[in-house]
C-alpha cells in the first residue's frame, strides 16, 4: 500500500541534489582538471573525473561502465522512490535515509549522462595518505546508508511503533 505522505521526504533528495549540482558546477568552473585548493592540514578541494564508481572501480573499463552505472542508479532510483512511497507512517528515519540516497544517486546519474564521468573534488587525506576524492551526492548516500544501517538496529525506532510490527 501506497503511503504519499511519506513523499514529502523528497526536499530532502531535492536539496542533496541542487547541493550537488551546485558545488559540482562552481568546482569545475573554478578550478582546472586535477587543481588542488589547500583547505585545512587535513582537507583539500581536488578536482577531478571518475569514470568509474566508488573508489574509482570499473574506471579503466573501456566506455561500457558509463551506461551500466547510470543504468544501475536509474533502477535504484526507481526502486528507493517505490519504497519510499510504501513506508509506514512511523518509518521517519528510514524515510529520510532513503530521500538522501536517492538526491545522491540522481547527483552522479545527472553527471554521468552529462558528460560521462562524476566530478569529484572532497579529498582527505592524512600526511600522503589521501581517501579516494567524492562529493557531495557520495556524501548524501553514505549518509543515507548509515542511517539505514541505524534504522536497522532498532535506532530511531520508537517502542510504540516496535508493537505496531
Amino acid at each position: 500500500m501506497l503511503n504519499l505522505n511519506k513523499l514529502k521526504w523528497l526536499w530532502l533528495s531535492l536539496l542533496a541534489l541542487v547541493l550537488d549540482q551546485a558545488s559540482k558546477l562552481t568546482v569545475a568552473g573554478a578550478m582546472q582538471l586535477y587543481q588542488s585548493i589547500p583547505i585545512t592540514p587535513y582537507f583539500n578541494l581536488t578536482y577531478m573525473h571518475n569514470t568509474g564508481a566508488a573508489f574509482s572501480f570499473l574506471s579503466d573499463a573501456g566506455g561500457w561502465q558509463r551506461w551500466f552505472f547510470a543504468g544501475l542508479a536509474l533502477v535504484i532510483s526507481i526502486v528507493m522512490t517505490i519504497w519510499l512511497a510504501r513506508l509506514k507512517s512511523h518509518e521517519t528515519l528510514l524515510a529520510i535515509a532513503l530521500s538522501l540516497v536517492l538526491g545522491g544517486a540522481i547527483g552522479n546519474l545527472i553527471d554521468r549522462l552529462a558528460y560521462g564521468y562524476v566530478i569529484d573534488f572532497l579529498d582527505v587525506y592524512y600526511q600522503d595518505w589521501h581517501w579516494p576524492a567524492f562529493n557531495i551526492a557520495d556524501s548524501a548516500i553514505v549518509l543515507g546508508v548509515g542511517l539505514m544501517l541505524a534504522e536497522s538496529l532498532g535506532i530511531g525506532r520508537s517502542k510504540a511503533a516496535d508493537d505496531i510490527e
